[in-house]
């Protein structure tokens, strides 16, 4: 896709408070999130099991919907389900951080783990688990004829954003038919998961939380609700011993955030120290 994205990432960040009007198109759907996360990343079974093999799955958090008499009751909270089953998605962590997008001074926003706050660039852009979903953004909302972040970024804050109107050809929907243990994923047990809804609706999962998820989507089955049950109890556990860079950042970024000076520039001492991906700034990249 050709797109501007110097100086922007709005596909990356919650830029809701730096916004005149209305941004709630992750609530347009038939089901609305349980989680109050803007523009979180959806992963295929495949880019999840990538980010398990690459020991960066402490940067993956699952996301429910609320249901609406069909679903099942979990703690009190109706979820949306198929066959009884809750289902979920899983997708990249979003953390507090400094950034200043579309020319606007530095302030604190929600942002995708991997998104360098200085340079306005992902991390992980010319690796190989950069998710399918970023790499063909807005591929598949130009498929479906739905506005894109580009065009509400254009409507808020001016310029162009959107340099091409046509939809790649290897664009797909998001949750097309063949979406269920692929991109949609169905937890087998809802009684497992009952104390850890209400952390997951209030953006406060644990790690236990996220390697329960995290190791169901991975050990799904394409086309079904099943799941392999050895695979998934390897994953869980590699889940939940995941030590990157990502869990000690992220925590470090939330102890700041909200008190400190938001300086882009924090990134060096909380991020790239840690062992983070650096990145190659606008002279030498473009996206």
């Amino acid at each position: 896709m050709e797109v501007d994205c110097e100086g922007c990432a709005g596909c990356c960040i919650d830029w809701r408070p730096l916004a005149a009007g209305s941004l709630d198109h992750e609530r347009s759907g038939p089901y609305e999130p349980l989680d109050d996360a803007y523009n979180l990343v959806s992963l295929r079974r495949e880019e999840v099991r990538g980010f398990v093999e690459a020991g960066l799955a402490d940067a993956l958090t699952p996301r429910l919907w609320a249901g609406e008499g069909d679903g099942v009751t979990v703690d009190g909270i109706e979820l949306a389900a198929i066959d009884g089953q809750p289902t979920f998605l899983i997708g990249l962590r979003h953390v507090p951080k400094p950034v200043g997008p579309f020319g606007q001074e530095p302030t604190w926003l929600s942002t995708c783990v991997f998104l360098d706050p200085e340079t306005l660039q992902c991390r992980i852009h010319a690796d190989d688990i950069y998710p399918a979903t970023c790499r063909i953004y807005p591929g598949s909302n130009l498929l479906l004829d739905a506005e894109t972040e580009c065009e509400r970024v254009e409507r808020e804050h001016g310029g162009r954003r959107l340099l091409e109107a046509d939809a790649p050809p290897d664009a797909e929907p998001m949750f097309g038919p063949g979406a269920l243990g692929t991109r949609v994923f169905a937890h087998p047990d809802p009684d497992r998961i009952e104390a850890a809804v209400a952390r997951i609706r209030d953006g406060d999962a644990t790690a236990r939380d996220r390697a329960e998820f995290v190791a169901v989507a991975a050990a799904a089955s394409p086309g079904t609700v099943e799941i392999e049950a050895r695979f998934y109890e390897q994953t869980r556990e590699r889940v939940f011993i995941a030590d990157s860079w990502i869990g000690d950042a992220i925590e470090d970024w939330r102890r700041r955030a909200h008190t400190e000076v938001p300086d882009p520039s924090l990134a060096e001492s909380i991020e790239t120290v840690r062992g983070a991906p650096t990145t190659s700034g606008w002279s030498d990249s473009s996206g």
